[in-house]
């Protein structure tokens, strides 16, 4: 446990401006990652069925 909450502090120090940017600035990335996770969730649903054709066409439908 001590071994992975150093390497974890090791990174952080090492990423110090992504993290005081992550943890200060207004933006997020929280509706892309929303979109991201609709289109796998079809792509799961879809497997093994079709093509990328109709896959791309229930993306674009929404």
């Amino acid at each position: 446990m001590t071994v992975c909450l150093h390497t974890l502090a090791a990174g952080t120090g090492r990423d110090r401006d992504a993290v005081t940017a992550g943890l200060t600035l207004p933006w997020n990335s929280g509706p892309v990652e929303g979109h991201v996770n609709r289109i796998k969730m079809l792509k799961r649903q879809m497997f093994g069925r079709a093509g990328f054709q109709l896959l791309r066409k229930r993306v674009l439908l929404k």
